[in-house]
């Protein structure tokens, strides 16, 4: 595949998975051409064209030809120099990386991640909080995430990418987005009762079991194996943590237990104040599914994948049966 169709089949597979929905996202779409021309003169030039076509600010090719060849596809969770080192020195090796894929953003991936967390309010909205309510959220949210961010020296890796001459891209939230479409459908099939019953049901995916085998499994915290889960919402996009004042909203509109990738102490106490059940399932176990979910689609069109940097690569068939795990070092039995 060419390297621009590596970055356009996530673009496809992030949006074909979006909880927004096709429409939701075309109305997103929407919204950001008319900021486009508002803005004043003196920002125009400087905006990103490819926010008119791509909801994903996180998901871009930073360094390459984007007609590029890719045979061979080195990826991971955590892309930064010492993995850009790592394609150069694979490729000393006689391995023909031809481009390295990172999870989580670099560069101005990075550092326009809160461009992407407008979602969280469409996904809240589908459980009762009403839009504008949520947007307020969010736009606060966005805001402090927008400033933590400004401090970061946020072009190492590209930097590093682009005097190695080594392609370079990122997919965040569309693998994020086919994580929490997989999880959703999974549990609609299972429908677990008890918070036991969603800790055993994450366990059956091959990444939670073999992060669970690192003990980095799916953790329950307080709650009780027997206390009844209710409604269950899957929070894995959106770039990052929302707002802690919308777990009110959320526990109103009747969600009993919220399963995440990580949370912070805070959220917990918040989630815990308000009687909800948080099920913390594991970062990157939760961000290897999601990712898994694409890279199979790569290879399905003859792309080599290589995973590293946290990744536990799990191969499924095109309709999901897992054909291959590759675990890396597991602790001794």
């Amino acid at each position: 595949m060419k390297l621009r169709e590596i970055y356009e089949t996530a673009v496809r597979m992030g949006i074909e998975a979006d909880p927004r929905g096709k429409q939701g996202v075309e109305e997103h779409l929407e919204r950001v051409r008319r900021r486009h021309e508002k803005l004043p003169a003196h920002l125009k030039p400087l905006a990103d064209q490819l926010d008119l076509t791509n909801p994903f600010a996180d998901t871009r090719i930073y360094v390459g030809d984007p007609e590029t060849e890719v045979k061979t596809l080195l990826g991971g969770i955590d892309m930064n120099t010492g993995e850009i080192l790592l394609a150069d020195r694979l490729r000393e090796r006689g391995v023909p990386v031809d481009a390295v894929y990172t999870h989580h953003p670099e560069g101005w991936g990075l550092t326009k991640l809160d461009d992407v967390m407008e979602v969280q309010a469409d996904i809240w909205a589908q459980f009762g909080v009403p839009i504008q309510a949520g947007e307020k959220f969010i736009s606060e949210r966005m805001d402090e995430i927008k400033r933590r961010l400004m401090p970061l020296n946020y072009d190492q890796a590209i930097d590093a990418a682009r005097l190695l001459e080594i392609p370079f891209f990122s997919a965040h939230t569309p693998t994020d987005n086919l994580v929490v479409d997989y999880l959703v459908k999974y549990f609609a099939v299972r429908e677990p009762k008890v918070i036991e019953d969603v800790e055993k049901a994450l366990l059956e995916i091959p990444e939670y079991r073999i992060a669970a085998q690192k003990g980095a499994g799916p953790y329950v915290g307080k709650s009780s194996p027997s206390a009844r889960a209710g409604k269950i919402w899957v929070d894995m996009t959106g770039g990052t943590e929302g707002p802690k004042k919308v777990l009110e909203k959320v526990a109103d509109a009747g969600v009993g237990t919220i399963v995440v990738m990580h949370m912070g102490a805070e959220l917990r106490d918040e989630a815990e104040k308000h009687s909800m059940h948080v099920v913390i399932a594991g970062h990157m176990s939760s961000d290897s599914l999601g990712i898994n979910l694409f890279l199979d689609a790569l290879e399905r069109k003859g792309v080599k994948t290589i995973a590293t940097s946290g990744l536990i690569r799990v191969h499924r068939s095109a309709k999901g049966k897992v054909v291959k795990e590759e675990p890396g070092a597991l602790p001794a039995r």
